[in-house]
Formats: C-alpha cells, structure tokens, sequence
C-alpha cells in the first residue's frame, strides 16, 4: 500500500490527525484502524444536488425515535437499539432486508449513498468488504438519521463487542468505524466533535447513568471538530467519544453505517 500523507489538525495532542481527499484509499483505512487517523474526509463522495433530493424524499418518507435515544430520529433500526433483547433482535432482522429495498427504491433513480459506500469498500479493499453477519444471519445497513436544529447529539462510544456480547463476529474486531454520507447539513453546527479518548465500557455506563451518553462539557475541548458539507464522506474511529454540535435551521440528515476492521489480511465488513 502506498505512503500515506497526513495533516495535522490544530489539537491539543499531536496524536490526533484527519486528512481531506477527493477518493478513499486503501492505507487510509489502514491508518484509521493503526490510530495513526481519527478521521477520514472524502469530499463530494455524493453529488450534492443528489443528496438533496434525497435530503427532501427521506423527509418525505418519515424518521421515527430511536427506541433508546428518542431525541435522535431515524429510517431504519439500529442494532444497538436492540439492547440484547430478544423480541428487539429478531425485529431488528426481520425488517432488514425490507428496510434496504425501501431506502434503495426511495433512491430511484439514483444509486443509494449506501449502496455506492457498500462497492466503493469492495472495490479498494485487497480482501473485499461484505455485510456483516450474526448467527448466519445478515444485519441492516444503511441507517438515516435525523438530528434536528438545536439537538446536541451527546458524547459516546460505538462498540460493537458491547452490543453484540457473546457473539464471536463482534468479538473478533480490531477495529471499528463510523461512516456518514451528509445529504443535508443545519446552517451553522452539526460538526462531528471527537476526543483522542477511549472510555471502558463498564467506566462509561457508570459516567453515562440513565442517558445514552455524556454532555459534551464533561470531556472538555474536542481534539478534533469536522464540519463536513452535503455529499462528503466521513469515516471515523467510533470507539473513541464522539458527538455531535448542535445545529440552526435545517436537520442534519445522513446515511451512517458501522465498518469493521480484522486486519491487513482479512475483509471488511459493514451494517448499521
């Protein structure tokens, strides 16, 4: 894999690095998955005019509360919604694969962001990238999310290992990812903020109480803050504490999924 070049961002640890490029490449994942990167910008990976078509369709189509964030909206369910629960697990993989065909079809005639991610992964992989699978089972992907003008989306961890405890496929990651296509972005805010910190599950739960995460005032300054423009890519270390600014006038609309990391010498995987 070629020589990655990298910028340093203005941060309070040197650590911490992001780079901006017009196609994603093979070593960036390598470097995101080495902590060498926290976050990876690929601009106008979706034309803009396309993203706000299906900006104004999937507002159309309806976003519902997350069962377990309710002032976090969106199409689709996440696993992490399902909390270990049985009835919630096999909710969650019975609609699936109806809920892929629907956002593909409200995409027409335009590929789905997803769908165009999904191939982009295969494509540039050595080892290819597939849908991630439970028990023989294929998980989601392709998840839009609301967050609307004013909401802070709080301070947290994504960890796949804690949503899924006791599967080996959770388990076996080295790595994982959040990856966002932005189809509309608020008139100021909506800003990924993160911290060059990783918090242990069993410590965050206990700083976290009943709520989903933590006021963003309780880790201080971000390391890193990225306002990413309608069509652009993001991918980004989502064990480490992340959030989401608080944004004016329009919605913050993406379409996210989570990649996960086992190696040089091993495929990708992705679901939502």
């Amino acid at each position: 894999m070629e020589a990655l070049a990298v910028e340093s961002i203005v941060a309070p640890r040197e650590s911490v690095l992001k780079i901006t490029a017009d196609q994603l490449k093979p070593n960036m994942i390598v470097a995101l998955a080495e902590q060498k990167l926290a976050v990876i910008q690929v601009k106008a990976f979706v034309p803009a005019h396309v993203c706000a078509l299906l900006a104004e369709r999937a507002e159309s189509f309806g976003y519902s509360s997350y069962l377990n964030v309710p002032s976090v909206r969106r199409i689709g369910m996440a696993f992490y919604e399902t909390e270990g629960r049985t009835d919630l697990i096999e909710q969650y993989f019975s609609e699936a694969q109806q809920n892929v065909r629907d956002f593909r079809r409200a995409c027409e005639p335009y590929c789905s962001p997803i769908d165009i991610f999904r191939c982009t992964l295969d494509e540039i992989w050595p080892y290819g990238a597939n849908l991630q699978t439970l028990d023989q089972r294929k998980m989601y992907i392709g998840l839009s999310r609301m967050v609307s003008a004013g909401t802070t989306f709080l301070a947290h961890h994504d960890i796949f290992s804690e949503d899924a405890r006791g599967c080996p496929e959770a388990a076996s990651l080295k790595a994982q990812f959040g990856a966002n296509v932005y189809l509309q972005m608020p008139e100021t805010g909506g800003a990924l903020l993160m911290w060059d910190r990783e918090i242990p599950a069993a410590e965050f739960d206990r700083m976290r109480g009943n709520d989903y995460g933590l006021p963003i005032e309780t880790l201080g300054p971000p390391d890193v803050e990225v306002r990413p423009e309608p069509g652009d890519l993001l991918i980004f270390n989502s064990r480490k504490m992340h959030a989401v600014s608080p944004g004016t006038g329009r919605s913050r609309l993406t379409v996210s999924c989570f990649v996960g990391y086992r190696g040089k010498q091993q495929a990708l995987t992705y679901w939502s």
